[in-house]
């Protein structure tokens, strides 16, 4: 595998907006949630379209590898924010009212 720095920068610098906060970004929760949902799914279908191509040899091995690496960074994170919304209303349920 060939990795010239040029192209390293390249695609540095094309990730680096996705890592930067919103300024003055103003959405509902809904809608912010709405959109993490459709994010979430969307890597998932390409993940899947990703490893039906690697079966039929469409594909190289490390975009799989990278495609499944997304992925599981994606289930992490849904199941961490799913615990953390557990744990906050076991938390409400135990408040003396």
């Amino acid at each position: 595998m060939d990795m010239k720095p040029i192209n390293a920068a390249q695609s540095y610098a094309a990730a680096r907006p996705a890592t930067e906060p919103g300024v003055n970004k103003s959405v509902p929760m809904g809608e912010a949630a709405r959109e993490v949902a459709q994010d979430f799914a969307s890597t998932l279908q390409q993940t899947e379209a990703t490893a039906k191509a690697a079966m039929v040899g469409e594909a190289d091995p490390h975009s799989l590898v990278q495609a499944l690496a997304q992925t599981e960074l994606a289930v992490e994170t849904a199941i961490t924010i799913r615990n953390r919304v557990v744990e906050a209303y076991q938390e409400i349920l135990r408040m003396p009212v």
